[in-house]
């Protein structure tokens, strides 16, 4: 970007907004090969042969591209709380936003619920004993056998889902490197050995002919697997939320995805190639056959249990990253929940910060899953159907984050982006446009039955049913808990997503708005999503110039404006880091908890509700408000201790002033919740300032006392 361009609008851009440099290009390239790359999706697709190169290269031009550019718009414009919880709901509406959220959600306990019958299928490949692994795996068994295997690995999740529940920042952690134990190593350690597996001789199991390239066609059902192409490559919004980190957004941002496009390429086609290239196409199992891969392999140095040591290996860093991915989602939906789209009740964090109920109900959901396997001739069909399932719902997703973009150009079209999809309309008619049938082509691909297991999937019909069945519960749910949610206040007035761009307008839906200020502006100071509208702008309002620095809050002009509108303290935005998790392919959000304060005894302390706030008397005498404001900040720039004696000497003076009384009485700071005590006087001083501006207001009820 120039140093300084003239918008549509006419308003003068200095800079890159909201940029800060902080992140470089290499940086980011690395977060999306984490969050994308894995080798879940390559036994699946090693079915197709060489043609699988093609398959990947056309998900990455038609799906990833276009995915990655519309991200890094929609991120650049609207970076508050919520991701594409936020872009949809400021595009399309709030039920198609809070469909976004429950998507992922149940997103994720469906893939954990299908690898609960998985894991238990190939509970022989920890051990030595290969050919009874394979055996075990292949073949159906009673419920008499099976039954008891799950249960231990039920047992296994539910441990994990509470220690989730207890906050453990270490696993976390030790899932950051899950790219590494999971992706990059066993892939280099394949590439090597398949290297030297083919200097001893051996002849490639497929067609390395350039003519293989191409896929044959022979139905539908033949590139039903297929879709799992663009499931590979989903997750790339995720990572779109750190744009505004860049030094040259413009610049640095869709270099960063034409070469993470090109690292996740390799990666994919690599250890496919070298699956399909190892393991004949009939004997291809997408249970175990990364584990036969490794054990063929091996073979050529003389250590066929090879295989053994990923096996454990993925056990281990599996163990981190359940527990980080079983807390991640449901911390997500739970932050919006509070906004008002969830019951009270699951509106809670225990004293570690965790969505403990959340994640139980999901863990429950989980095991509900696990059990469809009995409904199917074996787990190999039931794994083959869950993905395929997964994969609509997250294409789902992302057509709803295309069409967001779209409506966004047209109903917003002057608000200030650090980033924009180049060609003006033509160009984002073409990239959400090819975005969206992409997205259309491989849901439709998903509802094939695959014709590489035709016997493991058995009747069309009921692989069909159950993956409507799959969807249709998720829509209905979605249906459900929004039309509840307008029924309820259950608004939590501590939640921390800012209210939709068109809220703050006064609009009742998103709408034409010609406003060119920037969102940070419109979001700063106002009361959480679910409340109120603390200050509303016009939908048409402009400015002539934008602000400019490192954050749109630093600048003149941005100072100016939140003056003008009475703010006087600009909030900050929590920082969320993004992973994934590559030993089971799951694309998922981790998370940092709210900090839980606590007493001398250990006990939590509760935050204040809003009847706390709204109780507190309004004062009307100019001195003591004077006095206030300076004692406010004084506050700000001191620890809580410092904050606890300011407080209490306010207090004392306060009752030598019979202005303030009342206000001495009803005020009473906590020195482990400072903070929410200076939420609650900002909020009596805006009321305050409401009553200066409008002279005309009525006198207060004379059944009240006198301030």
């Amino acid at each position: 970007m120039s140093d300084k361009t003239k918008s549509k609008s006419g308003a003068i851009v200095k800079g890159a907004k909201g940029s800060t440099g902080n992140l470089t290009t290499i940086a980011l390239i690395m977060m999306n090969v984490t969050v994308i790359a894995g080798l879940a999706n390559d036994v699946q697709q090693s079915f197709y042969g060489l043609s699988s190169v093609t398959f990947f290269l056309l998900g990455g031009l038609l799906f990833f591209l276009p995915t990655g550019l519309v991200a890094a718009e929609l991120a650049s414009g609207w970076s508050q709380r919520g991701g594409i919880f936020r872009w949809v709901g400021e595009g399309i509406g709030v039920f198609p936003a809070v469909a976004c959220l429950l998507i992922l959600w149940f997103q994720t306990t469906f893939t954990f619920g299908s690898g609960i019958p998985s894991m238990s299928a190939t509970i022989g490949f920890f051990t030595t004993k290969y050919d009874w692994a394979v055996d075990f795996a292949k073949n159906s068994h009673t419920w008499k056998v099976t039954l008891p295997i799950m249960i231990g690995w039920l047992a296994y999740y539910w441990f994990c889902c509470f220690l989730a529940t207890k906050g453990v920042k270490t696993f976390s952690k030790i899932a950051q490197y899950g790219v590494i134990l999971g992706t990059f190593l066993p892939l280099g350690v394949m590439t090597i050995l398949a290297v030297v597996w083919l200097c001893q001789g051996h002849t490639p199991a497929i067609d390395m002919a350039p003519s293989a390239l191409v896929p044959k066609w022979e139905g539908m059902s033949t590139l039903a697997l297929a879709a799992g192409v663009f499931f590979s490559f989903a997750g790339i919004d995720m990572n779109a939320a750190h744009i505004k980190d860049l030094k040259k957004p413009n610049k640095q941002f869709p270099l960063a995805i034409f070469v993470s496009m090109i690292l996740a390429l390799l990666i994919f086609i690599v250890g496919t190639l070298i699956i399909a290239m190892v393991i004949p196409n009939k004997q291809i199992n997408l249970l175990y056959t990364l584990f036969a891969t490794y054990r063929a392999l091996g073979a050529t140095i003389g250590f066929p249990d090879l295989y053994l040591v990923f096996c454990w290996l993925g056990m281990l860093n599996s163990f981190a990253a359940l527990i980080t991915n079983l807390a991640g989602p449901s911390y997500m939906l739970g932050q919006a929940g509070r906004s008002g789209f969830l019951p009270k009740f699951l509106q809670n964090n225990n004293r570690h910060g965790m969505p403990s109920r959340l994640m139980y109900m999901q863990m429950a959901l989980m095991t509900i899953i696990a059990f469809i396997v009995f409904l199917l001739p074996n787990v190999e069909g039931f794994v083959a159907l869950i993905t395929q399932a997964i994969t609509i719902l997250y294409l789902t997703y992302y057509v709803l984050m295309f069409v967001a973009f779209l409506r966004l150009r047209y109903q917003q079209p002057n608000r200030p982006r650090g980033f924009k999809v180049p060609g003006g309309m033509f160009g984002a008619w073409l990239v959400a446009g090819i975005g969206i049938l992409a997205s259309v082509f491989g849901i439709v691909l998903a509802f094939y039955p695959p014709a590489q297991l035709a016997a493991e999937v058995g009747s069309g019909a009921t692989y069909d049913l159950i993956i409507i069945g799959l969807l249709a519960f998720v829509f209905i749910a979605c249906v459900l808990i929004y039309r509840a949610s307008r029924k309820h206040d259950w608004a939590d007035p501590t939640n921390q997503f800012a209210p939709f761009t068109w809220q703050i307008e006064g609009l009742k839906k998103p709408s034409k708005a010609l406003s060119n200020i920037p969102t940070a502006l419109l979001s700063e100071g106002q009361n959480p999503m679910g409340l109120p509208i603390k200050k509303h702008y016009d939908k048409d309002e402009m400015m002539k110039e934008l602000p400019t620095g490192k954050d749109p809050k630093q600048g003149e002009v941005a100072a100016a404006l939140l003056k003008k509108q009475g703010i006087t303290e600009p909030s900050e935005p929590t920082k969320v880091a993004l992973v994934g998790d590559p030993t089971v392919g799951v694309k998922t959000v981790s998370y940092e908890p709210e900090p839980v304060h606590t007493n001398e005894s250990g006990d939590m302390i509760p935050q204040p509700t809003a009847a706390d706030v709204s109780a507190a008397p309004v004062p009307t005498d100019a001195a003591a408000d004077a006095r206030r404001a300076e004692a406010e900040a004084k506050i700000a720039s001191q620890d809580a201790h410092e904050y606890h004696n300011e407080a209490v000497a306010l207090t004392d003076e306060a009752k030598d002033d019979a202005t303030l009384s009342q206000d001495a009485h009803h005020v009473q700071v906590d020195e482990a919740e400072a903070h929410e005590a200076q939420a609650a006087v900002k909020s009596i001083d805006s009321i305050n300032a409401d009553r200066a501006v409008d002279p005309t207001k009525p006198e207060d009820d004379p059944s009240q006392p006198k301030h």
